[in-house]
């Protein structure tokens, strides 16, 4: 009877690793005989690039003039972390003499924020007045329009207070701007790697827009609700996905679910692992920020950022595909193991942070992921800042690069939409939008009068919005590089489909337009070792290791 029941489980063990080896996809599994994935065969993925694992960190809020205005030139006033730029630093399009004070075109003129202003007020960003702060491509509405004097809540209930987070600029404050003593990091990131000072996000307009657009490259195809989704079934605004759990902010937009594709689709289609991995998803335990007291609810749990501000962890409009009936994970269901993480099962390829950490750390890290930090590390103005999006990113770097999965490795850091803070480059306009409801680029009330066909001919996706920071990190990326190529958030979305081979999302996607990302990488020469860069998470500088 014994020999028979060792029987059993000896064949149920078998299959149990054919099956995970089905399911991988991107290669065969190695396993130990306890289940345990140890390392998954790159060299069977199957890739048009040599890069085996793509990694999007995806960051809120900041334009590129808000980060990169003067780089590679930091003021480097005294107990500021000093940056000084290598000698063959290319120049970018960024704010020069003839956009600073006096000669820029605004009522405010554009001025520099130090390491002790990180927390600042959220501007206005929605997608009819940032068309309006453009007057037509002049670029001179932005404090009347965007700009934002305001306070945050400093504090956990009951003992909470309000101060000033404008530091005495008012509107004016949209006109700031961070340099290489702030944003240390990125600058020393964009020294040792590349970035782009021409990529733009796919629309106007808050998170959800950007969100949607980084994972289809498509806001039309949802129900109206009057104000976040228009008439013409378009997203605009940031409603959130109806189900989710932790969807308790602004109830009134509880947004059903697409039926649409997005790269979820895609990848899985082709048998490729990926996951969408969002700090706060599944916390079991730590303060709430709304009782003040030590909590179980995962949608209370949180942190307070360098100024003070709590803020919950989960921010359930900033997970894109929650708005997706086929890749929702309402629930927040866990993985049925870590070897799971990557693949179809209850998780529905929707985790915690902590679920990718997992996945790394047992040589089982999926070939495509989406990596969002806890609110207070996003870098979204008010409850996040600069300083402490710095620790996440650094402290997420600084792993990955130690992983054996590094030198097959393309880290994409980008960010969602600029908050409404300046920048005076406006992007090109690739798909027009002739909404007189919402549409305020040019005449008051419109985008141009012809949706392009290519696009679908769908209203209210005026394209493109404003000029975001994107940076990669990787062995194959170019050294202290700029790349001056029209791209936007779906070409990170078109370079996962050209990739790993999956097609377009097609029905009016973006991703038939978007500018390719290659430019970016040097693909016939990873030296592995020689293009790590470890940087210390409170002053962005270089550490030796």
């Amino acid at each position: 009877m014994l020999q028979v029941v060792s029987r059993r489980r000896t064949l149920f063990a078998l299959f149990s690793f054919i099956a995970i080896a089905l399911v991988s996809g991107t290669g065969t599994l190695v396993v130990r005989a306890s289940g345990r994935v140890l390392q998954p065969d790159l060299s069977s993925i199957s890739t048009t690039t040599p890069i085996k694992h793509v990694v999007v960190i995806y960051q809120e809020n900041d334009s590129f003039d808000h980060y990169f205005a003067t780089y590679p030139v930091a003021k480097n006033p005294p107990g500021e972390p000093a940056f000084t730029a290598a000698a063959d630093t290319p120049s970018i399009n960024g704010l020069n003499d003839v956009l600073l004070a006096p000669n820029n075109p605004n009522s405010v003129q554009p001025f520099r924020l130090d390491r002790t202003q990180a927390v600042t007020c959220d501007q206005d960003h929605r997608y009819s007045d940032e068309q309006a702060a453009y007057n037509s491509g002049l670029m001179d509405k932005f404090p009347e329009v965007l700009g934002v004097a305001n306070t945050v809540t400093v504090g956990l209930p009951p003992n909470t207070t309000k101060v000033p987070c404008d530091y005495g600029h008012g509107k004016g404050l949209v006109m700031g701007y961070y340099d290489g003593n702030t944003v240390t990091a990125l600058w020393n990131y964009a020294q040792r790697f590349s970035m782009s000072d021409n990529t733009y996000e796919t629309g106007f307009g808050p998170s959800t827009p950007g969100n949607i657009n980084l994972i289809s490259g498509q806001t039309h195809g949802f129900t109206p609700d009057g104000t976040a989704v228009t008439v013409n079934d378009t997203i605009i605004g940031d409603p959130q996905p109806a189900g989710d759990i932790c969807s308790n902010r602004d109830t009134s937009t509880q947004l059903p679910a697409s039926t649409d594709k997005n790269i979820g689709d895609l990848l899985n289609a082709r048998g490729v692992t990926w996951g969408w991995f969002q700090g706060g998803f599944r916390e079991t335990n730590g303060i709430s920020v709304v009782t003040g007291q030590s909590t179980t609810n995962t949608c209370q749990i949180g942190h307070a950022n360098v100024g003070g501000v709590f803020s919950a962890d989960y921010i359930a409009h900033h997970e894109s595909f929650q708005y997706y009936r086929s890749t929702q994970n309402l629930l927040h269901l866990a993985p049925t193991s870590t070897a799971m993480i990557g693949r179809t099962d209850q998780a529905n390829h929707q985790y915690d942070l902590s679920d990718f950490w997992k996945a790394v750390d047992a040589h089982n890290m999926p070939a495509v992921s989406f990596l969002k930090a806890p609110a207070y590390q996003d870098g979204h103005p008010a409850y996040s800042d600069p300083l402490d999006e710095q620790h996440f990113l650094i402290n997420t770097l600084n792993r990955l690069q130690r992983t054996a999965e590094w030198k097959t490795t393309a880290a994409f850091l980008v960010w969602d939409d600029s908050d409404g803070w300046y920048d005076h480059q406006m992007g090109p306009i690739v798909n027009q939008s002739n909404d007189p409801a919402v549409d305020r680029l040019a005449s008051g009330n419109n985008c141009g009068n012809n949706p392009s066909d290519i696009a679908g001919g769908y209203q209210d996706r005026c394209s493109y919005g404003p000029r975001v920071p994107l940076l990669v990190v990787s062995t194959f990326a170019k050294r202290n590089f700029v790349d001056h190529s029209t791209t936007d958030q779906s070409s990170i979305l078109r370079f996962i489909e050209d990739n790993f081979g999956t097609g377009r999302i097609g029905d009016g996607s973006l991703d038939a337009k978007a500018g390719s990302l290659l430019n970016l990488f040097n693909l016939r020469n990873n030296d592995g070792e020689g293009k790590r860069l470890f940087l210390d998470p409170q002053t962005g500088r270089p550490v030796h290791e």
